[in-house]
């Protein structure tokens, strides 16, 4: 071995010795255990936040569904089939076909007739109330409408379809239990074999309960429906839009972009702001206050109750405005000032169309908020029991969820399901509000 080749090689020995017995080695240093902890910390924060959205969808989604399969049957309704005899002495002795005499004539013992003659047993007067109680109230109602629209079959025996009452429609839909003693449920042990006699000569039927879209609200859960709701909220949505999107929009403009910053204006912000946070039954308190008993407006009304939604919503379409105003950038305001537009110019034809998407998705955000309110509505009276459909602002009208608030509280076991049923309605509307506020923003959205 050459003196060169011994001489490298104690260097080579020398250097594995000194990585070998390195502090590196042997013992990591503070960085490498600070940057080790730190990656835990982090993973630990994304498990919680992980676990954070899990937990909330997993209430959403038992929320939802709790909601879905209470209210999802008051969608459809238990019928009874009777062969009613359209008896002319009790319709038209006169055989005049006076519309106004055939409107008072006794519908209601027509159907009572009908009844008998499917169950000719029956005899006592108990009884007999109790067969009639197997079909709805409203019964008449629908064969009357029947008759005025065929006119032409009074004195045949037709066989129709009646809503049944709501307790043998929850009898029918699993609500009532049968196995219960007949004095811990609403249905008589003579009610139940009546059904299940018609049930046996296929009588009965399930079919979709039209009258919940189309109608208003009523004493009799079979009967009641949730049109005039959805009118009473539309009309009261669009008063709170024509008040509170065009004020909303020109005290932002002004706010951001012309007003000088001084105490005032640093004021009216905080004030914007509080207003924002204000509870909104204190809004129903300044609505009964000011627009009842000052100016004297009808009472549940929905000019009055978009007055009032109009007020509570505009601090937020006024914040919404003015961030999707400050969201522009300043070189669009630079390069139009530039060419000679004036300020005004500058902030209708540039500034206030790229800020647009953000004030519409602000602006129905701020209307999905008022389409969901209760107690505003129920301070100026919108509580009241309405029948009929409104056909105008100063008609009286109820909301969605005021009628939600009014069938949570009746008694009656059918209403249960069509307060679930109401709030899925109020629901799909809160969702479509939304998507249009998503939709406008993707259409109208620029990037720069």
């Amino acid at each position: 071995m050459s003196l060169r080749s011994a001489w490298c090689g104690n260097i080579e020995k020398n250097m594995n010795d000194s990585v070998a017995n390195s502090p590196a080695r042997s013992k990591p240093n503070f960085s490498d255990v600070h940057l080790r902890k730190r990656y835990r910390a982090e993973l630990r924060f994304k498990s919680y936040g992980i676990a954070a959205i899990a937990a909330a969808l997993a209430m959403l989604a038992i929320l939802l569904s709790s909601i879905v399969s209470t209210g999802l049957s008051a969608f459809f309704q238990t019928e009874i089939a009777l062969d009613v005899q359209l008896d002319r002495s009790v319709l038209d002795p006169s055989d005049t076909a006076d519309s106004e005499f055939l409107a008072k004539a006794n519908y209601r013992k027509l159907v009572r007739d009908a009844l008998r003659a499917e169950f000719p047993e029956v005899s006592s007067r108990r009884d007999t109330r109790d067969l009639a109680k197997i079909v709805s109230s409203g019964a008449d109602f629908t064969l009357r409408r029947f008759v005025a629209d065929n006119l032409e079959l009074i004195g045949t025996t037709q066989t129709l379809w009646f809503k049944s009452s709501a307790d043998i429609d929850q009898l029918n839909k699993g609500a009532i239990l049968r196995d219960v003693p007949e004095n811990d449920r609403r249905v008589s042990d003579n009610q139940i074999a009546w059904f299940d006699a018609l049930a046996e000569a296929d009588r009965t039927r399930t079919s979709f309960n039209s009258t919940f879209l189309t109608s208003g609200d009523s004493r009799e859960p079979e009967q009641a429906g949730v049109l005039g709701a959805i009118v009473g909220s539309a009309l009261t949505l669009l008063v709170t839009l024509v008040l509170s999107f065009p004020v909303g929009v020109m005290a932002a403009v002004y706010l951001q972009e012309f007003a000088p910053k001084n105490r005032w204006t640093d004021l009216i912000e905080v004030n914007i702001n509080n207003l924002a946070a204000v509870p909104s039954i204190v809004f129903g308190l300044l609505g009964l206050a000011v627009f009842l008993n000052f100016f004297g407006l009808p009472r549940s009304a929905p000019i009055v109750g978009g007055f009032v939604l109009a007020l509570m919503t505009l601090p937020t379409v006024i914040i919404a405005a003015r961030a999707a105003l400050s969201s522009v950038p300043p070189s669009i305001r630079e390069a139009a000032l530039g060419v000679g537009a004036s300020p005004l110019q500058t902030v209708s034809h540039h500034v206030l169309p790229l800020a647009m998407p953000g004030i519409l998705t602000g602006t129905i955000i701020g209307m999905a908020r008022a389409l969901g309110e209760t107690a505003p509505l129920l301070m100026i009276g919108m509580v009241a029991f309405i029948v009929d459909i409104p056909s105008g602002f100063t008609d009286p009208a109820t909301a969605l969820p005021v009628q939600v608030y009014l069938w949570a509280d009746a008694p009656e076991r059918a209403f249960v399901e069509r307060t679930s049923a109401a709030i899925i309605v109020l629901l799909a509307f809160l969702v479509l509000m939304n998507l249009a506020a998503v939709l406008l923003r993707r259409k109208f959205e620029r990037r720069w």
